[in-house]
């Protein structure tokens, strides 16, 4: 009996396909020769054409091409090895090459791909000569139906993106009880090595990251740009750097640029010099308007000493810097929590123990009714974040009755519990509830909001100012605590005038000012001023009141050909309708300023499709200036359990794989295709082909 075959595809650019197995038994002794030539030639040359030139065979499955004077022994060979199930294909001329044989998920690969059975499925077709004469021809095609085939490098690429979107490293495919759940599918399966993991997965980030660069190239409009930074286990300091821009549809866009390793010790210089690498090497280091960092002190040095600013004023280019927002308004309200800690933790004991007992859960469901102190979601949310924190705050202020009774059933059972708090910290609590509660409204809305403008932004920074300026100033309407919470506001208030003095200049002024729903009437105050008002004025005719800058921008080297005259003169046509656009342009900011805001629910985007024709002008500097970010990273995964995952992944992967999986990770979520060496990898095309009941050709799976 002849054994099975395994065929291990690779992938990798210049590496061969490698078969192996043996092939079928010879006949058996003792057979007349003319016996057992007969079913050969019927069995075995049915699945060869013979050449227009008469002098070879071509295998009707894959194409191969043999000698007329090959034996058909080994044609038999040929069949077994390199497709086993052969003999269930229907009989006749209807089968074709295409309907039975799936080509490599690359084209680049020199040798077709061919499925893999399952060995349980293999060791039964392989059969002598012998076993062939004794078994009549029509029962060939009675025996069971098989498993369908499974296409070693389909599962590869679909564990890839696995591997991919749950930022795992390329070592799990290595991991012993994986490699035995897919055997136990099949056991011809085998996994990439993580050598050929990282390898593919470096080529594709390197695809990838052509595309993403080509399509900047086609925005009109100037770009913002997001700092992010976190330091993973092997102790590596990683800097996220994202691009903004608003589309010609009015449609915020947003894409990972890069993830990339800041080099020990990680100083403001070096930051700034790994952010110049990854502008230049998109081509925009000239298009950039603004930075929004993350507010730690080595990102400040980076913008704040100017190395940024210099740069790009050397340039003559205009550029802001601009603290996050987000990461502000947190370390405030972590000043507001900081005395009140230990209480925090019991609380969180609390709701950790009936998180895990299903009887604790029931029991406060019933004494919510019992006491009426409302609907409560179930099981609570315990995640180390502000949200979280607040809902901590909320069970205490709305149901301390079921607290009270959850608790004191479960200390007549286990024994006494260090959650009961007494009266002294529920008024202490009561009293934080009730100051933060404006602080928790606000992230709310920062995280519900599907654009957070730097108007929008300002507008709630400047509430959240007021609230620390009423309670430092002993204004609060809990007099109970007043002189603990005018020492909480007092940390508060420092954090808050820091960010001012950061973020407040003449370009934050420009963008809070074209947000239709800010203008000047909900401007803070500090900020809004005659001369910020004068000086955007001044830049918006200087640098978009002119419809013709782009044209004569483009052909000003133009002026010393043979046609320098008639340049000349047409130079000096545009200076006149240029003077009157000027006016013109004047007239738009004027008038857009002194029409009352738009309501404050309006989408500022939505708001400026539909009068970008009344304000042509004023609509290109718009389309620049709401680009610019008020916060460094969604508020969401900053405020909410939405960022545990993100930091957990960000926390865990090695320095090896931290780069390509996380930017191909991102670039798949934006829309960008999966692709390799200009090939695109169609995952739904391969899951849909796992299911189908017949083969499935893999040119159907790949786009070049």
């Amino acid at each position: 009996m002849g054994n099975s075959t395994l065929t291990d595809m690779t992938l990798l650019p210049g590496v061969e396909t490698i078969v192996a197995g043996l092939a079928a038994g010879s006949s058996s002794p003792g057979q007349d020769g003319k016996v057992k030539k007969k079913p050969m030639k019927s069995l075995y040359l049915k699945f060869f054409d013979t050449a227009p030139d008469g002098k070879s065979r071509i295998c009707r499955l894959c194409r191969k091409s043999y000698c007329m004077t090959t034996a058909t022994g080994n044609l038999g060979k040929h069949l077994n090895n390199r497709h086993p199930g052969y003999h269930q294909l229907p009989e006749g001329p209807s089968f074709t090459a295409q309907s039975t044989v799936q080509t490599t998920m690359v084209t680049r690969s020199k040798k077709p791909h061919v499925p893999v059975r399952a060995r349980a499925q293999a060791q039964p077709q392989v059969q002598s000569q012998s076993q062939i004469q004794d078994q009549p021809q029509a029962k060939v095609h009675s025996q069971p139906k098989t498993k369908p085939t499974v296409d070693i490098d389909h599962v590869n690429w679909l564990l890839l993106r696995w591997l991919i979107g749950s930022s795992l490293p390329p070592s799990t495919l290595e991991d012993n009880m994986l490699i035995d759940s897919c055997k136990y599918l099949s056991s011809s399966v085998r996994l990439w090595p993580k050598e050929k993991v990282q390898e593919i997965t470096l080529e594709v980030f390197r695809s990838m990251k052509e595309d993403v660069k080509a399509s900047l190239q086609s925005i009109s409009s100037r770009l913002s740009v997001t700092l992010d930074f976190w330091t993973s286990y092997e102790k590596i300091v990683y800097m996220s750097v994202k691009c903004h821009w608003i589309d010609e549809n009015w449609v915020s866009q947003k894409v990972l640029l890069d993830v990339c390793r800041i080099p020990y010790p990680c100083t403001g210089p070096k930051i700034f010099q790994v952010l110049m690498d990854v502008l230049v090497s998109y081509n925009i280091d000239s298009r950039v308007l603004a930075c929004t960092h993350n507010n730690s002190q080595n990102s400040i040095n980076a913008c704040h000493g100017h190395e940024l600013g210099r740069e790009l004023e050397s340039r003559k280019l205009p550029f802001c810097y601009i603290p996050c927002a987000a990461r502000t308004l947190k370390v405030i309200i972590e000043a507001g929590l900081e005395n009140v800690k230990p209480i925090l933790s019991k609380i969180r004991e609390f709701i950790l123990q009936t998180n895990s007992n299903q009887e604790m859960m029931e029991d406060f469901k019933h004494w919510t009714e019992v006491y009426q102190e409302g609907s409560w979601k179930l099981p609570f949310d315990h995640s180390a974040n502000w949200s979280s924190d607040y809902n901590m705050l909320d069970v205490v202020k709305k149901a301390p009755n079921a607290m009270d009774s959850t608790i004191k059933k479960v200390e007549e059972i286990f024994g006494p519990r260090d959650w009961v708090l007494s009266t002294a910290e529920k008024s202490v609590i009561d009293s934080l509830h009730l100051y933060l509660e404006p602080f928790f409204k606000t992230t709310t809305n920062l995280c519900n909001c599907k654009l957070p403008t730097v108007g929008l932004v300002f507008f709630f920074m400047d509430h959240v100012t007021e609230l620390i300026n009423m309670s430092k100033n002993g204004s609060s309407h809990d007099s109970s605590h007043q002189e603990w919470l005018k020492n909480i506001a007092s940390d508060m208030s420092e954090t808050a005038c820091k960010f001012i003095s950061e973020a407040y200049s003449i370009y934050t002024f420009t963008a809070a000012i074209l947000d239709p729903r800010i203008k000047g009437e909900l401007i803070p105050e500090t900020l809004n001023s005659a001369r910020n008002l004068e000086d955007a004025r001044n830049h918006f005719v200087r640098d978009y009141s002119n419809t013709f800058q782009a044209v004569g921008n483009g052909h000003g080297a133009q002026d010393t050909t043979e046609e320098a005259g008639a340049f000349s003169f047409a130079e000096e046509i545009i200076r006149k309708r240029r003077r009157v656009s000027m006016t013109t342009a004047a007239d738009e900011l004027s008038q857009y300023l002194a029409e009352p805001p738009a309501p404050i629910s309006t989408d500022a985007l939505e708001w400026w499709r539909g009068h970008s024709s009344r304000y042509p002008r004023l609509s290109l500097m718009a389309r620049d200036y709401l680009a610019i970010q008020g916060t460094s990273i969604d508020p969401e995964e900053l405020f909410t359990s939405k960022g545990d995952n993100i930091h957990k992944q960000q926390y865990c992967l090695p320095l090896s794989s931290m780069q390509a999986t996380m930017c191909i990770k991102s670039w798949m979520q934006s829309g960008y295709h999966f692709n390799f060496q200009s090939t695109i990898i169609d995952f739904e095309s391969l899951v849909k082909s796992a299911t189908a009941s017949g083969d499935i050709d893999d040119s159907s799976l790949l786009h070049n």
